[in-house]
């Protein structure tokens, strides 16, 4: 499995001959211009929240490729009524793909499209293959629900978001890793702008000293699990 970060919440994970997009926010990060959206590949688009910062380039990257879009069931609507194709979850729902097994989790935060729609209750992913299974929170405070993920998966990855104000910062994510009982954790929704600026060495010496791994990539750089 590997999994290449597009900036601020976006990620790319391929699995085998499957291409999958997490939260696909480019084209209006101007962190992340030198990531070509036209040329992203993706058989399937998964969507946390209703966040513009998260759902930006969904419509467009949907229509090109003619992704699948997996999030919850407002969202879902929402795209199909745009004649884009999706498969709606709700939460602790989960759902045998081509690629492997997906659970919606619960997440604390808001949702609602940049036109003012509602987008249903926010959420997080397990992806769960033959043999990795990693944690991705979407934008999300601490919360003990987390709890229930350590007792019923075993992680090999969680990406959790770091950047403080609009969701847990980096010592809240400490904690959460003790939670979900996972040490290999890859940071995201930090730095793209002003409110959620974080000291990069300050936060990988934090998950030092409690024995954890914090992995920050550059935009385009890419780890496999």
């Amino acid at each position: 499995m590997k999994i290449t970060f597009f900036g601020h919440a976006s990620l790319g994970i391929e699995i085998g001959e499957f291409n999958i997009l997490i939260d696909p926010f480019i084209t209006g990060n101007p962190k992340a211009n030198t990531i070509d959206t036209d040329a992203l590949k993706a058989d399937y688009i998964l969507v946390t929240h209703a966040h513009q910062d998260h759902v930006l380039d969904v419509e467009a990257i949907a229509k090109r490729t003619g992704a699948t879009i997996v999030s919850n069931y407002e969202i879902v609507t929402y795209y199909e009524q745009k004649g884009l194709s999706g498969h709606p979850m709700n939460h602790g729902g989960s759902w045998q793909f081509d690629f492997g097994k997906v659970k919606y989790v619960n997440a604390i935060h808001t949702s609602s499209f940049p036109d003012g729609s509602y987008g249903g209750q926010p959420g997080g992913f397990i992806i769960e293959t033959e043999n990795k299974c990693i944690y991705i929170a979407g934008d999300t405070a601490l919360t003990y629900d987390m709890k229930l993920i350590g007792k019923s998966h075993d992680l090999d990855l969680a990406v959790l978001p770091i950047g403080d104000n609009f969701t847990m910062g980096v010592d809240d994510a400490i904690i959460a890793s003790d939670f979900i009982k996972c040490d290999n954790i890859l940071g995201y929704h930090y730095d793209t702008f002003g409110y959620i600026e974080i000291d990069k060495v300050k936060a990988k010496a934090k998950f030092d000293t409690e024995l954890k791994s914090l992995t920050l990539l550059d935009i385009g750089a890419s780890i496999e699990i």
